[in-house]
């Protein structure tokens, strides 16, 4: 059985992922600290999972006094480059918080799986030299038994241990990261960094900096110069979701990457190379952009070299009850309720529904209806799918100048609010007061959960609102 050794000095995150990673078999201990860690002797294990923050010595730390055993980095996105850094240093990976346990799971399962060889090791061994593609298939980061699902594995698979850029297809909430970290672990570049992007979540004024970096003095409040992500992913893949989102100089910039594996960074009169592996993401329809001019051509003909596309939901019928005992279990873990079940009314209603919000949806009406019931059995008045999207729902589809708005029910009064119309209620009537950050806060959420909301909800962000 191996041994995991967990480094966390947050309580609730330490004994989250030691429960995690005991129910799926591991032996773990853990330590709030390097200093305690090593009283712990780190060699012994197989895997050391640490936080890169930690009180006292970093976490970074763990990398030297256990050479032998390897280093998984958590970070926030704030800390994204200093856990590139530690990638440099020696850590066989990085998982950025707040991550799902399948995730965690997968990142694990990989590492175990291919053994120990330091990114720094290698690059002393021979700087040029490739990693052999590792072993593994995407249902260890995706899941599905159904017919599509299958033909994106075999396409993953295939297309996974080339150099060939992928676009990624499929509405929001279906899983079009996790293809992108399937990607990425079964390529060779699986041993260095996989940075994710979402395009829509950084603000306009700002996109451009985050991804090529910037000069100091650059713009006003460039105090020094800041590497980019792309500059960051140098040696592994580039995740950019939501790419159709991206302002058209930012475009034009991507489109030398692609065309001559160059950045250069704003403010900046020198060019340096890169060398990434590009995987882009979109809900929409990158084709019909081009006629109307919001995308450019030459730039999506260099994405579309191989496109695989994310069945919806309601295409997975054979899925539905295998995701909803997933999604299940792990929520039966986090409430400590190990007895959680459906009820085979529950089954049929999850059957049934048109799931417009995909695989997220499901994911939160798992979590919603496993926090309301009263007792161990999942009712179908707890689940509260919206009869709206039974089966007479039509399918909405990725077609040029589909601006309709996803259906809510009427509310009689804020008390019978669902949480979809509630949402809407709060955005709506506050959105000329907040800006994006605060209305995420209040709501709870990230802002890249915001504006995926907004999209599928049909609810447009006000012009000139800040971050």
């Amino acid at each position: 059985m191996p041994r995991i050794l967990i480094v966390e000095d947050e309580d609730i995150i330490r004994s989250a992922v030691r429960k995690l990673l005991q129910h799926a078999g591991y032996e773990v201990a853990d330590a709030v600290s390097v200093e305690e860690a090593e009283g712990l002797d780190p060699d012994s294990f197989d895997l050391i999972i640490t936080d890169l923050r930690l009180p006292g010595a970093p976490g970074t730390e763990m990398i030297t006094r256990a050479p032998d055993t390897p280093v998984l980095i958590m970070t926030s996105y704030a800390s994204l480059r200093s856990a590139v850094d530690s990638m440099k240093m020696g850590a066989v990976d990085y998982i950025a918080k707040p991550f799902d346990h399948d995730e965690m799971l997968a990142a694990v399962e990989n590492i175990l799986a291919r053994g120990h060889e330091p990114a720094s090791s290698r690059a002393d061994e021979d700087p040029d030299r490739t990693a052999d593609t590792p072993s593994g298939d995407p249902s260890t980061v995706m899941f599905g038994t159904c017919e599509p699902m299958q033909r994106v594995f075999t396409l993953i698979r295939k297309v996974a241990p080339t150099e060939t850029t992928v676009l990624v297809q499929g509405e929001s909430g279906t899983g079009k990261e996790l293809a992108a970290r399937a990607l990425h672990l079964l390529s060779p570049r699986a041993n260095k960094p996989l940075i994710s992007v979402n395009c829509a979540a950084i603000p306009e004024s700002l996109i451009e900096s985050e991804l090529f970096g910037h000069e100091k003095g650059a713009f006003t409040g460039a105090v020094s110069a800041r590497t980019g992500l792309i500059e960051a992913a140098d040696g592994g893949s580039l995740f950019l979701d939501e790419i159709g989102e991206l302002p058209a100089e930012a475009q034009a910039r991507l489109l030398r990457v692609l065309q001559e594996s160059e950045i250069r960074r704003v403010g900046s009169t020198q060019s340096q190379k890169v060398n990434v592996r590009m995987i882009a993401a979109t809900h929409r329809n990158l084709k019909a952009m081009t006629r109307t001019g919001e995308f450019r051509e030459d730039l999506y003909y260099r994405l579309n070299v191989m496109q695989i596309r994310i069945p919806p939901l309601r295409e997975r019928r054979g899925d539905v009850l295998g995701l909803a005992s997933r999604f299940l279990k792990r929520q039966a873990e986090k409430l400590g309720r190990p007895d959680l079940s459906l009820s085979p009314e529950a089954m049929q209603a999850l059957e049934r529904y048109r799931w417009p919000g995909n695989v997220r949806e499901l994911e939160n009406a798992i979590e919603r209806a496993s926090i309301l019931t009263d007792t161990d059995i999942i009712t179908p008045s707890v689940l509260d799918l919206d009869s709206d999207y039974g089966d007479e729902y039509i399918p909405e589809t990725l077609v040029e100048g589909d601006n309709e708005q996803t259906p809510t029910r009427d509310a009689d009064s804020a008390n019978d609010l669902s949480l979809e119309d509630y949402f809407q209620h709060f955005v709506l009537e506050n959105q000329d007061r907040m800006s994006e950050t605060e209305l995420a806060q209040k709501l709870g959420i990230s802002r890249k959960s915001l504006w995926e909301r907004r999209q599928r909800l049909g609810i447009p962000r006000k012009k000139g609102a800040g971050s």
